[in-house]
């Protein structure tokens, strides 16, 4: 199988770190000593892909921040890995004349200009220390490597190229240059670490097409200088697609509004929801006892517990996306395995007398086999202690999870939401569910209604709307993302409406009534509701379903008036009509504006049922609901 865009970021840093030399396989030569200087941008890049063991096997002995306070270490190397700024120019010019280090390895995420360069070349000279500056490299790695299957351009700064950024009443011609050029560079980036040219599609007029105009320039420029294009020899040769050039897929985040707002119900996309969850490390309270304050003192402060959800992780890596209940089940059994395996070491120790105990003669075939049962145990326990290490995180995340689900009735909004979309028969009405103080917090309720309001196919009269109004301030709710909804809804020519979620989707019965449940310290607030919950799974998320059109090539007048970009071609193509006529095999799904973990997890399932397909999924940023109605808000206040 050829490499995942995660592997291939992950060769590409490790590749750096060791001098910008491909790293010998199975050597038992020490590494050499080295300091690791990044700013912010190059820790959130390497951090979700490079463990700091990682690093210390590569021998990175201290990773510092460039703009931190840092003492010389002059008898050794140190390899920059920076973005080409002003400021941090400045700050490596500074280091160059107060010899820092011994040697100087430069490496930059994107590339740096002439201009930058003759200002470090300056610096360099001005300090005496040319010889010591020994490579300055282009790394292209300007973005955030999270899955396999999935990428982000940026954590730092993000609200440059934020949604609301983008779509600001007074924004001036400039800034959209600007934040075009940089969705663009990052984009650029990705392509040269995949080693692939793409085909391009987006749709008109809005700004996935000025992204795909910028992309298809700078990719056909470089194609065209054949002696330095990033595109030939070895870097196409090692691309991850290697037999078929991708379908590069741009979608603007105006196509689907109600998605990002949505409820969810499957386990990263709910932590990432309802958890401060970001670049695959989540941050909670750690559970503090129960015991009360004595009265008069100060509360207790709660400790911040972070865990790391990686690729290592089997059991992240199974039930990811699996619906949560279902998760729950599995961290009980998990659990139940483990404490058999637990209580068979002890009973093996007891039966060999190990704890102290009187078994009475014990024969010396009874003794040999337990022995070598007892050694296959005792081999057995570092794996033994990473299960338990997992499952109590697990069991801590799905805990806390539970503990939203439970206070603020999650699984209600999941399920009016899902009939709202998919225009099912509603037992009860919006505003009950508005009114009901216990029914979740005033932003969950704010995001109910923004849903109904945009997959409505009429809005509501004014007398009705009225009402919801008056409803949801009562609940305390600040009503800006409305205004900005009714107005993007009066304006957009691609108005979401019921049709474009679907109604075809599996219907998966969870009966929360399961006796094996009945232990499950974790689900037990799911055994005691006495119905059986429906989690429906749309088969097709409006993203989902303009990229099937596209890499199966459907006629469809969704997507039949989407551009098409060839940069492999000498002439530039004004065309929409596809000049390759076969389905595609991969294919890269980017929405401009902003993203989340529901639209990866449908695309995920699209692939699923898809052999031999390929789809990634990107995005300018991600981010939760919370984040995302915070944009709106800004957006529709008057």
């Amino acid at each position: 199988m050829a490499a995942s865009v995660r592997e291939k970021q992950a060769a590409a840093l490790k590749r750096m770190l060791n001098f910008n030399t491909s790293p010998l396989k199975n050597t038992a030569a020490e590494p050499v000593w080295k300091v690791l200087i990044y700013d912010r941008f190059g820790q959130d890049i390497i951090s979700p892909l490079l463990a700091v063991k990682e690093l210390r096997d590569m021998g990175i002995t201290l990773h510092l921040l460039l703009h931190s306070d840092r003492d010389p270490i002059p008898d050794v190397p140190a390899i920059y890995f920076v973005m080409p700024t002003e400021e941090n120019i400045d700050r490596i010019c500074q280091d160059l004349r107060n010899q820092l280090y011994e040697s100087y390895y430069l490496n930059f995420i994107s590339a740096i200009s002439r201009s930058k360069l003759e200002d470090i070349a300056s610096a360099a000279l001005s300090a005496n220390a040319v010889t010591q500056v020994t490579k300055v490299f282009d790394q292209y790695l300007n973005f955030i490597t999270l899955e396999d299957d999935m990428f982000i351009l940026c954590n730092q700064n993000k609200e440059l190229i934020s949604y609301h950024a983008i779509n600001k009443p007074d924004i001036m011609d400039t800034e959209m240059e600007a934040i075009m050029d940089t969705i663009v560079d990052s984009l650029f980036c990705f392509f040269v670490t995949l080693g692939a040219v793409p085909i391009i599609r987006c749709p008109r007029g809005n700004a996935a097409e000025m992204v795909a105009v910028k992309l298809d320039k700078k990719l056909r420029e470089n194609l065209r200088d054949a002696r330095n294009s990033l595109f030939t020899g070895d870097n196409m040769g090692a691309g991850q697609f290697s037999f078929q050039r991708p379908l590069f897929v741009l979608a603007d985040r105006n196509l689907d509004l109600a998605t990002p707002l949505h409820h969810t119900w499957t386990y990263q996309a709910l932590i990432h929801d309802v958890l401060d969850f970001h670049l695959n490390r989540v941050s909670m309270d750690e559970s503090v006892g129960s015991e009360a304050s004595p009265s008069g003192a100060r509360p207790k402060k709660k400790n911040k517990k972070s865990y790391d959800l990686t690729a290592a992780d089997k059991f992240w890596q199974k039930h990811k996306g699996s619906p949560f209940p279902e998760v729950a089940e599995s961290v009980q059994e998990e659990l139940d395995t483990y404490r058999a395996q637990e209580d068979e070491v002890k009973r093996l120790k007891s039966i060999m007398g190990l704890e102290g105990e009187d078994e009475g003669p014990i024969s010396s075939i009874s003794m040999s086999d337990n022995t070598a049962k007892l050694t296959s145990a005792v081999s057995s326990l570092p794996e033994l202690l990473e299960k338990k290490r997992l499952i109590d995180l697990h069991t801590n995340v799905a805990t806390a999870v539970l503990d939203h689900i439970k206070s603020r009735k999650l699984d209600v909004y999941f399920e009016y939401e899902e009939k709202l979309m998919s225009k099912s028969t509603l037992e009860k009405s919006l505003l009950d569910i508005i009114s009901d103080p216990d029914a979740g917090t005033p932003e969950d309720k704010m995001r109910l209604f923004l849903i109904f309001y945009i997959t409505a196919l009429q809005p509501p009269s004014e007398t009705d709307l009225d009402q919801y109004k008056k409803a949801l301030l009562e609940t305390g709710c600040d009503l800006s993302s409305l205004n900005y909804i009714k107005q993007w809804k009066a304006f957009t020519k691609i108005a979401a409406t019921p049709s474009n979620y679907g109604n075809s989707g599996t219907c998966m019965i969870i009966s929360h009534a399961a006796a094996r449940w009945s232990q499950s310290v974790v689900i037990n607030y799911l055994v005691r509701k006495n119905r059986v919950f429906k989690v429906f799974f749309f088969q097709n998320l409006p993203v989902t379903r303009i990229l099937d059109n596209l890499m199966e090539m459907k006629s469809n007048p969704e997507t039949d008036d989407y551009r098409y970009f060839d940069p492999k071609m000498l002439r530039g193509s004004e065309s929409s009509t596809p000049r390759n006529k076969n389905p595609f095999q991969e294919a890269i799904v980017f929405v401009v504006g902003g993203g989340n973990y529901i639209e990866y997890q449908n695309l995920v399932d699209y692939t699923k049922a898809k052999p031999g397909k390929r789809v990634l999924y990107g995005c300018s940023e991600l981010f939760n609901a919370g984040q995302f109605i915070k944009q709106l808000s800004s957006l529709g206040q008057k």
